[in-house]
């Protein structure tokens, strides 16, 4: 054996470990911001679209092993509260970083910031500061996890429109044009000026979700 071929073998060796490194870190993921919308602004087809997106991309990245669900509220009646819908934690990103432990700590004191709420690949989603900026993360909650009442909307018609209405949306990266709680608020930050692709890109979002597993 020559010795340009003993290199090609152990370089395709070393290649093929920190590939089934990455895989192995990747099935352990039970939490990420995806890394593309729907295509059609706010409208997933409803929660169960949404959920069939969140498993796609599991799927794609290599965490199909397990039940994803969108981090997203419902309104009406019965309404549906995103905090029900994720399972009991805990929950770790695609670099095995833990963001919470339980629903309590995700929605108290957690940790999720711009460098943990990666995408199920791994990669950071961009933030205030960045082009585009992208930290409007799809909720239709309040802080608490738990739907809107009221006649207002909040989820883009339980997340089946493209044009007109609203969505409130969070902040991933929790940072926002001031100090105050809202602007911070990874779940709960403001309503989107619409339900399309145009309209939640005009104040910094694309579409995006947060996925967690629930077993």
């Amino acid at each position: 054996m020559t010795k340009l071929s003993l290199n090609l073998i152990i370089s395709s060796l070393l290649t093929l470990g920190f590939s089934g490194a990455a895989l192995a870190q990747q099935s352990g993921t039970t939490f990420f911001v995806t890394s593309a919308g729907s295509g059609k602004g706010a409208d997933f087809g409803g929660l169960t679209g949404a959920d069939r997106h969140c498993q796609a991309l599991a799927t794609a990245a290599g965490a199909g092993n397990r039940t994803w669900r969108a981090y997203l509220s419902a309104q009406g009646s019965p309404a549906v509260n995103a905090r029900d819908r994720i399972g009991a934690g805990p929950w770790q990103n695609a670099k095995g970083v833990v963001v919470a432990k339980n629903v309590a700590e995700l929605h108290g004191t957690n940790n999720l910031t711009k460098q943990t709420a990666l995408n199920e690949k791994g990669g950071v989603v961009n933030g205030r500061g960045d082009s585009p900026n992208q930290h409007d993360i799809l909720t239709g909650s309040q802080p608490d996890g738990t739907a809107f009442a009221g006649g207002d909307d909040r989820t883009c018609g339980n997340w089946t429109k493209s044009g007109e209405g609203a969505a409130m949306v969070g902040h991933h990266d929790r940072m926002g044009l001031n100090e105050e709680p809202h602007a911070k608020s990874w779940n709960s930050s403001h309503p989107s000026r619409g339900c399309s692709d145009d309209a939640l890109r005009s104040t910094g979002g694309a579409g995006l979700i947060y996925c967690f597993a629930s077993n």
